[in-house]
């Protein structure tokens, strides 16, 4: 038996006060069952009754440096005695500091920086900066794809969270996805001809006033859908022919997650703009960011940029993402990220030859997905996308069992989510 980390009493205390005044995210109230966390290290949590799990998400995939690192706590104590905020206009050592971190690790000519708060605002903000840039007002983005829960950033989502606010403003289109499992064109990978980056082609077409296309370099909960290699170069040189910006959302994908610094270095394509959040300070503080190129940067010097936020650059958030990132550096988590990538690969393959239930497995560095099907030959998922209540009940049950095991997962829909911390072992894994 583990040895309790809360009293009875004081576990039972902080539910029902959760519960008497907190709104929860994405689910119907009555059914949220939180589970009280008394403390968090490394890659696991414990609960009040003192049990152990496996982060195996990561948080929502952005706890790159592990629960409570010391070096990035110290930094956040070290700013607050100096200097715990200030108004964006102003310029200090550890934002502009951050600023340049970021810049010299992106791709290209991404080298200047517009901080946010989160990854929401960070695709708001790119929104804007494409629609003022082009002169033109389309957006395109895919159906299977979330972009944040901002009006603007839920209105370009695909997600079925959009469905919501709808009807939701003009100026966004949505397009097929890159899912080569279940290929929206019902094609076979190479023989398809990448038509789903072709199909951009007709899209800004027949849309016209396209300013942005706007994509998940890789998606994450939609499915973890993962490009084919000529997608990215194709979309790109497609933007290019039409003068159309492209937008590449790395809010998970982003940080070293898939292995690289960002997900768009797999492909050899830099984007126009690159929006940034959680993964910079490991979640740690809330920040976002917008990386933009040289011509976007330099359209602005001497037009009005309409973009602020009250919080944007704040020192605190700044402190932990310097912090975090030399952390990653040092510690050579991207490079950790990509090797373990293939023992993770390997284990989800053997994974699916194993259990009739797994249709796919993938995975890009150390973040990966389960897709479960009821029938292999026929690929029908084991429960459908966008499927709530009573028919949820078999993926609950694979819930149950993974926290049973020690396990804190996440699971949407049929997808099984694999993205723990990048400080994880292989014995972690395995």
């Amino acid at each position: 038996m583990p040895k309790r980390l809360l009293s009875k009493e004081s576990e039972e205390r902080i539910f029902k006060r959760d519960k008497a005044h907190r709104m929860y995210s994405w689910t119907a109230q009555s059914g949220a069952n939180p589970r009280v966390i008394a403390k968090t290290d490394g890659c696991y949590i414990w609960d009040g009754e003192g049990n152990r799990y496996f982060d195996i998400w990561a948080q929502t995939c952005y706890l790159q440096i592990g629960h409570q690192h010391p070096r990035v706590i110290e930094a956040i104590k070290r700013q607050a005695e100096n200097l715990c905020v200030l108004r964006a206009e102003l310029a200090n050592e550890t934002t502009s500091r951050l600023a340049e971190m970021l810049s010299e690790l992106a791709p290209g000519d991404l080298n200047k920086v517009f901080f946010t708060c989160g990854g929401a605002e960070s695709n708001e903000n790119a929104i804007r900066m494409a629609r003022i840039f082009t002169g033109r007002s389309k957006i395109l983005a895919r159906y299977r794809s979330y972009h944040g829960g901002t009006l603007g950033a839920l209105s370009a989502s695909g997600d079925p969270r959009r469905f919501y606010t709808e009807p939701t403003p003009t100026g966004f289109a949505h397009i097929p996805d890159c899912y080569c499992y279940r290929c929206p064109f019902e094609k076979t990978y190479p023989e398809c001809d990448i038509l789903c980056a072709r199909y951009i082609d007709t899209a800004i077409q027949m849309e016209g006033n396209v300013a942005a296309v706007l994509l998940e370099t890789i998606v994450g909960s939609n499915g973890l859908l993962i490009p084919p290699p000529e997608y990215l170069p194709m979309v790109k040189q497609i933007c290019e022919k039409h003068g159309v910006l492209l937008i590449l959302d790395e809010v998970m994908a982003g940080i070293g997650r898939s292995g690289r610094w960002f997900a768009c270095e797999h492909y050899g394509v830099v984007p126009d703009l690159i929006t940034l959040a959680k993964g910079i300070t490991s979640g740690y503080v809330p920040i976002g960011a917008v990386l933009i190129s040289s011509k976007i940067a330099e359209f602005f010097e001497d037009k009005y940029f309409p973009c602020g936020l009250t919080f944007s650059s704040h020192p605190l958030a700044c402190a932990a993402g310097i912090a975090s990132l030399t952390v990653m550096k040092e510690e050579g988590l991207v490079e950790r990220s990509d090797k373990l990538g293939k023992v993770l690969s390997s284990e989800l393959e053997l994974l699916k030859e194993r259990h009739p239930s797994v249709g796919d497995v993938r995975n890009k560095g150390l973040w990966g997905c389960i897709e479960l099907v009821s029938d292999r030959a026929s690929k029908k998922p084991l429960v459908r996308w966008n499927a709530g209540g009573p028919e949820m009940k078999p993926m609950n049950e694979v819930t149950n069992s993974l926290w049973s095991q020690g396990i804190f997962p996440n699971r949407r829909w049929n997808f099984i989510f694999i993205g723990p911390p990048l400080i994880s072992t292989e014995e972690n894994l395995r």
